[in-house]
């Protein structure tokens, strides 16, 4: 019994080890969903300024375009992390998450497997891995879509969103500026292109609906909890098996 346990343990260790270096695994052009291969919607819209609050903070957002996207989620930041001060010092509780998502022929040729993501409290940033993957990526069908939402529940689905997601996401491309304690504390602004930014797109948008239309982890996902379980139950197993003697 002591023998099976203590393989137990090893091979759910192994199984941690492989499918935690898996479950952001990015997939394979082939699996790519068609309405991924377009552009995003984008349409001029008036209205008047909204007024939320969120955590005691007011917030004017200034509707700007109707906005839908399509995109694969090649790298992710969620501003509730315990490193992201930034967020807090500005007062930011409605930025929950950022998406960095590639469409058009980035996801349709492939060549986002060759290039390298990654994202800080404010900006995504690539870096091709071959001379090939720097031709072919164009950088104007890459955007980090900063998501804004007052709704508890629509942060918690953003937040359940991982790397390896292919999402339909739709809002407003938004300004806001934040007030607290009756001062005004400063104004975040939309791009409006994916090409006005020297380091990609970075869209403001408020959502108002995100699906998740495939995830390459999931499995890998599943597969990581399952062996989180098997070596919880393992340890637990072993500490009531009774004490082995050796002769």
């Amino acid at each position: 019994m002591h023998r099976l346990v203590r393989f137990a343990m090893i091979a759910s260790l192994a199984a941690i080890a492989v499918t935690w270096w898996m479950k952001d695994e990015l997939p394979p052009a082939a699996r790519i969903l068609e309405n991924v291969y377009d552009e995003p919607k984008q349409a001029r819209v008036g209205g008047k300024p909204a007024d939320i609050t969120v955590n005691g903070v007011n917030y004017r957002l200034h509707p700007r375009y109707a906005y839908e996207l399509s995109g694969l989620v090649v790298s992710l930041h969620d501003s509730d992390t315990w490193w992201d001060y930034a967020h807090k010092a500005w007062s930011d509780y409605i930025n929950v998450v950022d998406l960095c998502v590639v469409w058009g022929d980035n996801a349709k040729s492939g060549v986002y497997r060759d290039v390298g993501f990654s994202n800080n409290q404010w900006e995504c940033h690539w870096q091709p891995k071959s001379g090939a993957a720097n031709s072919a990526f164009n950088s104007a069908q890459v955007s980090n879509n900063h998501m804004v939402t007052d709704d508890p529940a629509v942060a918690k689905g953003l937040r359940s969103v991982r790397i390896g997601d292919q999402v339909r996401m739709t809002g407003y491309l938004i300004d806001y500026t934040t007030y607290k304690g009756g001062q005004q504390l400063g104004t975040r602004v939309s791009s409006e292109t994916r090409t006005d930014t020297g380091n990609g797109a970075c869209e403001v948008l408020y959502i108002e609906s995100l699906q998740v239309l495939d995830s390459a982890g999931r499995r890998w996902r599943l597969g990581l909890n399952i062996a989180l379980g098997m070596l919880l139950l393992s340890v637990v197993t072993w500490l009531f098996l009774p004490v082995k003697f050796d002769d």
